[in-house]
């Protein structure tokens, strides 16, 4: 049964509950959503197969399972929010959170106007509606930004938390068509000019850490949550972070964060050490990975040893950022079982990209990518098992004494035995995948002792200025796979095994 008929038949069976006598219109309210959910459960199941993506049982359990019911709705006005884009709303807005979630949950909204706010923390049962015509306007005053404990890049540490906030919570929903604008230029700069002062220092390594920045949202040993519908802007950090959470849908959001220049680290959504999460519908500009899959970092990742597993990803666009789809670089728990189909990337600077270090450890595995179309997209394709050697090695300078530094600074420098700490991508397949104006079409680079296995291509076709290289991979099967370079190079191929490209 192709996609069409499928939704004119639940139309029409919408059309006849609402024909109902109304003493019957909660049930028929009741079937109709039924029928809207089996479509959309058939519509993406028809979409996957003819995508060509195997019919994983796990597929079927991704995504939040359950959602709040509306039981009354608290104005966050009338607990003292004022939207006039200057007074202070955080202590309102997290009483009306509060008193929602006291009385079994709801739905808080707002008027429309502009409210700043710091950290807000929403809580179970609660729906939180930023409605059209409204904006959370983030504070560019650090301190109106709680401490929590929390991950940051991959390491387990006190930062501070979001400007909006999920954590320890279930059944909890941010929707509307209101914006989430972090404003979060104030922050950009700081970590800029503390980057030029740490680089000469050779601390590189850290400064990412020592310069503290909010996330936009924040979504943190969670269970069913449902982010949908809304726009974010500028968040000083990670756009959108799950971390160790399960059962979590990101549905038609925009995120856009090159507003007043181009913010460093300001990820799209990254998907960290978390599972049975669904991703679609989205369109991220942004001025780092715009979807991104992570597990932990070095010796503090690999103890945590907590897999980014069972995720979906469809039906996104990815515009200005590095990775249209990334894996990594936090990959010391494991990354497996991922499907991503029906992506598109125009201009990104990197569109499918693996990358790791050789003391972060980790196995990348079983990850599917299903019709892909990059345009504009300088590097189609990358593989990088010695990704950014400034940032990922981490080695104190002479002059600083080692027992009065920070304690996650002590944990950045925690040695790993590279027996644990070289990481293992293997068996990646890739489907329909088709590039169009590359400056380097592929970029795969393994190392002797740990080399790129069993990557499968079909029908995948590159074009470009540069065709690029392979080198270290093994038992990797191309079926009619291309790759076109405008300097009529061919693909350089360089101590690998088993990896011969088709007629």
């Amino acid at each position: 049964m192709k996609t069409d008929t499928v939704s004119n038949l639940v139309i029409k069976l919408s059309f006849k509950t609402s024909i109902f006598p109304t003493n019957n219109s909660y049930r028929m309210k009741k079937i109709s959503l039924f029928l809207i959910a089996l479509f959309l459960i058939v519509s993406y199941s028809i979409q996957a197969k003819e995508a060509g993506i195997p019919n994983f049982k796990w597929m079927k359990d991704v995504g939040a399972q359950t959602f709040p019911k509306s039981i009354k709705t608290y104005y966050a006005n009338d607990y003292g929010a004022i939207g006039d884009a200057v007074f202070n709303c955080t202590e309102s807005i997290q009483k009306v959170i509060d008193e929602c979630a006291a009385h079994g949950g709801g739905t808080v909204t707002f008027h429309p106007g502009i409210y700043l706010t710091g950290s807000i923390f929403i809580k179970s049962n609660v729906i939180f509606n930023i409605p059209k015509g409204t904006m959370l306007l983030g504070s560019q005053n650090i301190s109106d930004y709680k401490q929590i404990p929390t991950r940051v890049a991959g390491i387990e540490m006190n930062w501070v938390a979001a400007l909006v906030n999920i954590i320890g919570q279930q059944n909890a929903v941010i929707s509307g068509e209101g914006v989430i604008n972090g404003k979060g230029k104030v922050f950009w700069d700081k970590y800029r000019n503390m980057r030029k002062d740490y680089d000469s220092k050779g601390l590189r390594w850290i400064v990412d850490y020592d310069c503290e920045r909010p996330r936009g949202i924040l979504i943190s040993d969670c269970k069913n949550v449902t982010i949908k519908d809304i726009v974010l802007y500028q968040p000083g950090f990670w756009s959108l972070h799950i971390l160790y959470s399960n059962h979590v849908t990101v549905d038609n959001i925009i995120i856009s964060n090159n507003i007043e220049g181009q913010g460093p680290s300001t990820d799209g959504i990254d998907i960290d050490s978390s599972s049975k999460i669904l991703v679609q519908n989205c369109n991220i500009n942004c001025n780092d990975d715009n979807f991104c899959l992570k597990s932990g970092r070095d010796a503090d990742g690999l103890r945590v040893n907590r897999p980014c597993e069972y995720v979906i990803i469809r039906n996104c666009i990815a515009g200005y950022g590095a990775g249209l789809f990334t894996c990594g670089s936090e990959t010391s728990g494991g990354i497996h079982d991922i499907v991503a189909y029906n992506l598109k990337g125009i201009g990104t600077s990197t569109g499918l990209r693996f990358k790791s270090t050789i003391q972060r450890g980790g196995t990348i595995e079983n990850i599917y990518l299903t019709n892909i179309e990059m345009i504009g997209v300088k590097y189609p394709l990358i593989v990088d098992l010695n990704w950014n050697p400034a940032y990922s090695s981490s080695k104190l300078p002479t002059g600083y004494n080692p027992d009065s530094i920070p304690e996650y600074w002590k944990k950045m420098l925690l040695p790993v035995d590279p027996k644990i700490g070289t990481p293992k991508f293997r068996n990646v397949y890739f489907n329909n995948v088709k590039s169009t104006q590359a400056l380097t079409c592929i970029k795969v680079t393994g190392i002797e002792t740990e080399t790129i296995d069993n990557f499968q291509f079909k029908d995948a076709h590159f074009e470009g200025k540069e065709a690029g290289n392979i080198s270290w991979a093994n038992d990797w099967v191309l079926d009619n796979f291309t790759v076109k370079a405008e300097n009529d190079q061919s693909l350089i191929l360089e101590n690998n095994k088993n990896v011969k490209l088709s007629k």
